[in-house]
């Protein structure tokens, strides 16, 4: 008895797929109005994200250093965190297509982890410079997660700030009527 290939189903082209994940993350910066405003951006290469801050006169905090203010650094490190960690999480249902990314703008946005505490260290003066930040998930459960995030300018090897956040992680809706 000879058996018969199980025919394959082709993976779909590269291009959709980075147009779905990119979709997704838009959809992600363009919920919270003051992402907006400081003109936050991502850099994404596969599944690592890399935050940008692009310098504008309206983020410094101190015209004499000049060094970006130290709110607009904390801000940035947080929203780097929540965005890794959202898209850690969300990942797999965007790729398994149970997020409607047609639906996916800020009035339909899945819910997103809600700061629990979040540590800032300043570690030197921004420069009047662009910035970078990368998130790292160091645990995530069901319902609480930890995140460590770095920052720099120049040199990711001198990070200028970094903070630690722990989150609680949005509950999960079940599937169907409810």
């Amino acid at each position: 008895m000879t058996r018969t290939p199980e025919k394959r189903q082709r993976p779909e082209p590269m291009q959709v797929v980075k147009a779905r994940r990119d979709a997704a993350l838009k959809a992600l910066l363009s919920g919270v109005p003051y992402i907006q405003f400081l003109g936050f951006e991502l850099d994404r290469r596969g599944d690592e994200l890399t935050a940008i801050l692009p310098f504008d006169e309206k983020l410094i905090g101190n015209p004499l250093i000049p060094a970006l203010h130290g709110g607009v650094t904390a801000a940035f490190l947080e929203v780097a965190a929540i965005i890794e960690l959202s898209w850690t999480y969300l990942r797999e249902d965007i790729e398994a297509g149970r997020i409607d990314l047609a639906r996916l703008d800020p009035l339909h946005l899945p819910r997103l982890p809600k700061t629990i505490d979040f540590t800032v260290d300043y570690l030197r003066s921004g420069l009047p410079r662009d910035a970078y930040a990368r998130a790292r998930v160091n645990r995530s459960g069901r319902r609480y997660a930890s995140v460590h995030v770095e920052a720099w300018q120049d040199n990711r090897a001198r990070p200028f700030a970094q903070a630690t956040g722990h989150f609680l992680m949005p509950l999960a809706i079940p599937d169907g009527d409810g």
